[in-house]
């Protein structure tokens, strides 16, 4: 059976527009009839948007780009003495406003770089932590798009929605969050592949949003299923609670 004939796998594709012209038709038609269907597609949907704004995250320039472009544009002058009597009794005290201007020259300097070297720091992690934003956005989109993507929605104890898009092809699964409550401070979610009732660590979750979708961590090799647990922040490596969703993947 090729994918055409069953377009109950092509939801993923249809919401991030991968289907060519023949196939849209196809998946329109099947939406119109099929509601579990079109709520795969608005999930993915509304994922795939969050996903985009996520990319067009721009990290701010760190301060040592902005001073040193601003000190070419800056002409420096030398201190000039007041009037004096003449001029060897003025030289003292331009000596002195020298001394005294290289002085606070010195002291801006070393605040500014000790602001610049944080500053760039700053820039450095935003940078890196957009990458690692990218990467997962492509990882879910490259899940929910493959053609064989299978999904299974569940309800998470304490308010919202969980559901898991598997790819036999790509070896790799998505987790899609809904509504989910804020974890007790201290406490993040951690997702876990279910090898047969051994639970594998499979990344982290942090609700900050109405939707939240994570590449899972690993691949999927043998895993049956998937749970999902709170742990302490940073993670654990099995699991210290009673889960509060556990899903069988789709077969």
């Amino acid at each position: 059976m090729t994918s055409i004939d069953d377009p109950h796998l092509l939801t993923g594709a249809y919401a991030v527009h991968a289907l060519d012209d023949e196939e849209r038709v196809v998946v329109e038609d099947h939406l119109a009839r099929c509601d579990s269907c079109a709520q795969e597609v608005r999930e993915f949907t509304e994922t795939a948007a969050r996903l985009g704004q996520a990319t067009m995250v721009t990290p701010r320039r760190g301060m040592k780009d902005e001073v040193l472009r601003r000190i070419t544009t800056v002409r420096q002058e030398v201190p000039h003495a007041g009037p004096g009597p003449g001029p060897e009794s003025g030289r003292p005290r331009a000596r002195r406003l020298s001394h005294w201007a290289l002085a606070a020259c010195l002291a801006v300097a070393a605040g500014l770089g000790g602001t610049t070297v944080w500053q760039h720091q700053q820039a450095q992690d935003a940078r890196e932590q957009e990458r690692r934003t990218q990467r997962q956005a492509q990882g879910v989109a490259a899940v929910l798009a493959a053609p064989d993507a299978r999904t299974r929605t569940g309800k998470v104890s304490g308010g919202g929605s969980g559901t898991v898009v598997v790819s036999a092809s790509r070896d790799r699964a998505a987790f899609l969050a809904t509504g989910l409550t804020t974890p007790p401070r201290g406490k993040v979610y951690q997702l876990w592949f279910d090898d047969d009732g051994t639970m594998r660590p499979a990344g982290l979750l942090d609700p900050g949003g109405r939707t939240e979708s994570v590449l899972m961590a690993g691949h999927v090799d043998r895993a049956t299923g998937m749970g999902v647990t709170v742990e302490p922040s940073g993670g654990s490596a099995r699991p210290t609670s009673p889960p509060v969703a556990l899903m069988n993947f789709p077969s």
